[in-house]
This record gives C-alpha cells, sequence and structure tokens, in this order.
C-alpha cells in the first residue's frame, strides 16, 4: 500500500481552528496520536509557527516542539527558565518562513558575510551552514521536503548577513507552493472559534 501523501494526512487529521489576535490558529490531531499546531497571519495567509507534540512513554502529552517560529516557549515553568538560561551572546537559530520560501535566521552572529559557507548536502538531505574561522557550524534539515518526499536543490539555496545575522534563503519548490494553496483554502472552509482569550485545544 503506498504511503498517503502529506497532504492526504493533513486532510484526514482531525482539525479545530481559532482565529485570535489575527492569527488563524489550527491544531491537527493525526491518527498516531502526534499533534501539530500552526498559526497563520489571517490576512496573509503566511505561517507564523508550527509545533509538534508527541506522547511520551506513559502516554502524556509530551512538550512542543518548535519547528517553525521563535524557539523560545512560554511554556516553560519559571522555576525551569531560571535555571536553564542560555547566554544572550549565543547565536540563536529559529525558522521565519515567508509565502515563497523556507527561510532560517541565526541572531548573534557578527562575523562578516565572507566567513559563511552554507551548502547542500543532498545524500544526508540536510544544508550545512560553515565559517572559515571554524567559530560557528550547524547542520540542519528542511523537514517540508522530507514529508513531500522532494529532493533538495542547491539552486533554491541563498543566504545573507546582516546586523549580526545570517538570513538563510531556500526557495520552495513549485510541488509544496501549489500543496501550500490548497491547503490554505482548505483551512479556511474549517468553521473557527473566534475568541478572545482560549486556546485551540481539542479535548
Amino acid at each position: 500500500m503506498a504511503v498517503p501523501s502529506w497532504l492526504e494526512r493533513l486532510r484526514a487529521a482531525t482539525k479545530t481552528a481559532l482565529v485570535q489576535d489575527g492569527k488563524r490558529k489550527i491544531h491537527y490531531l493525526f491518527e498516531d496520536g502526534k499533534e501539530m499546531a500552526e498559526e497563520y497571519d489571517v490576512k496573509t495567509g503566511q505561517l507564523l509557527s508550527r509545533k509538534w507534540r508527541e506522547k511520551n512513554t506513559l502516554g502524556g502529552s509530551g512538550k512542543w516542539q518548535v519547528e517553525v517560529g521563535e524557539p523560545t516557549s512560554p511554556l516553560l515553568g519559571a522555576l525551569e527558565s531560571e535555571l536553564i538560561k542560555e547566554s544572550s551572546s549565543n547565536p540563536v537559530f529559529m525558522r521565519k518562513d515567508t509565502l515563497s520560501s523556507f527561510q532560517w535566521r541565526i541572531r548573534n552572529l557578527p562575523y562578516p558575510k565572507e566567513v559563511f559557507s552554507v551548502s547542500v548536502e543532498k545524500e544526508q538531505r540536510c544544508c550545512v551552514i560553515r565559517t572559515t574561522n571554524k567559530k560557528y557550524y550547524k547542520k540542519f534539515s528542511i523537514p517540508d521536503l522530507d514529508r513531500y518526499q522532494l529532493p533538495f536543490d542547491a539552486a533554491a539555496l541563498s543566504f545573507t548577513h546582516a546586523n549580526n545575522t545570517l538570513i538563510i534563503t531556500y526557495q520552495k519548490p513549485k510541488e509544496i507552493l501549489t500543496a501550500e494553496e490548497q491547503l490554505q483554502k482548505e483551512l479556511k472552509k474549517i468553521k473557527a472559534a473566534n475568541s478572545g482569550d482560549g486556546d485551540c485545544k481539542t479535548q
């Protein structure tokens, strides 16, 4: 039996929608118990955040893992966030997409652009950031390409550097742009609860 496509999995998931603060929040519950929460800008349809959560070994809900959006989570307990505090000068890696591309920003990288190289490792299905001064190295995947089973394309990758921030852009393949367009049409059909302070969780 063929593996259902990612778009089919999204269609089959139980979805709840909430419109709040100019954002459309969608909560997906998949057959395997995984949860995904997305936030879109109501006006532009741009993805603002995507988080995942799986059941832990005891069957309870695990912690949300951020895929797109700010990495710092207000869900951390006050005590936990005090105990585990990264230095404010450490590089901060986050993904922030646009409508036409996947985009990553790494803050607190004060080196000039010439120091950086960003490449695609097709066999390992990842992108690699290297610096000639050996001060920073990072490998990262593009889960969207894995979910749609699409190859990595070095020509789609570019980067720039400004204000101590490295900005990496990967142009979305046409297959993903088409699928996202179809998904947006379907998400707009979901009757959204308009709430001032609720959360889009399904019980």
